[in-house]
């Protein structure tokens, strides 16, 4: 079992509810953050993501840790006629919710405030799940993916891009410098919350990628599973099916 890791060492509140504290406190710098330390890279995986979903013509999405909603706005692109945002940051999906407006696509994405681990949804109701950058920050992974694996409908596809390990040299050696000292400075600088970012990266450290997040994601009842490293290693897209 993967190591836990919180945001505030120090606070006695749960998993779930110190992530809730910090996106809310970092949502305003969030996105310009993200483009400073991924040197923008991030981008072009999400656009990996759409380009997979739009070979399946998904009529309903549901993206969830969906932030600021870029990957729920990118997603449009895939033709989807319903959308749904769904993240536990109120913060978080006010900024989303202004991006959205300001590209008047309010009729096709929705955004609301919700539990991934508890998704109010019926069974079988997405024809595509998408989690970009958020499953490592789910207090019982293995209970959201199931709750995942319940809304989704029989043959719909599940994508999740995340943060990953490289394995090779020097990629790896890379990784860990800027992990442990690039982010974290960068974080403090621009960021009140001087937590957070070392949060972010101790988190994907202990993330299980790779073949490991494949078994639990074939543990969960998922088939099809697969993962496209990103990037020298350093995300990954994982792609999977619901039988």
């Amino acid at each position: 079992m993967a190591k836990k890791v919180t945001p505030y060492k120090d606070s006695n509140l749960g998993k779930k509810e110190q992530v809730t504290q910090m996106f809310d406190t970092i949502s305003k710098n969030y996105d310009g953050l993200n483009r400073v330390i991924s040197f923008g890279i991030d981008i072009k995986w999400r656009k990996r993501v759409v380009a997979i979903l739009k070979k399946k013509k998904p009529q309903s999405i549901l993206d969830i840790a969906t932030g600021t909603g870029d990957l729920a706005i990118k997603m449009v692109e895939t033709g989807a006629k319903k959308i749904v945002g769904l993240d536990i940051s109120p913060g978080m999906l006010e900024v989303g919710e202004n991006k959205v407006n300001e590209k008047k696509l309010h009729e096709t994405i929705e955004m609301i405030v919700g539990d991934s681990e508890n998704l109010s949804f019926d069974e079988n109701s997405f024809d595509a799940v998408t989690v970009a950058f958020g499953v490592r920050n789910f207090e019982t992974l293995e209970k959201g993916l199931a709750e995942i694996h319940r809304v989704l409908k029989p043959s719909g596809t599940f994508v999740v891009l995340e943060t990953s390990v490289p394995t090779k040299t020097p990629y790896k050696q890379g990784y860990n410098f800027h992990c442990k000292y690039i982010l974290p400075f960068v974080g403090r600088l621009f960021s009140k919350d001087r937590s957070a970012y070392t949060y972010l990266s101790e988190s994907a450290a202990v993330f299980p990628h790779g073949e490991n997040f494949n078994n639990i994601l074939r543990k969960i009842g998922f088939i099809e599973v697969e993962n496209k490293p990103q990037t020298f290693g350093v995300a990954s897209i994982y792609v999977a099916t619901k039988a």
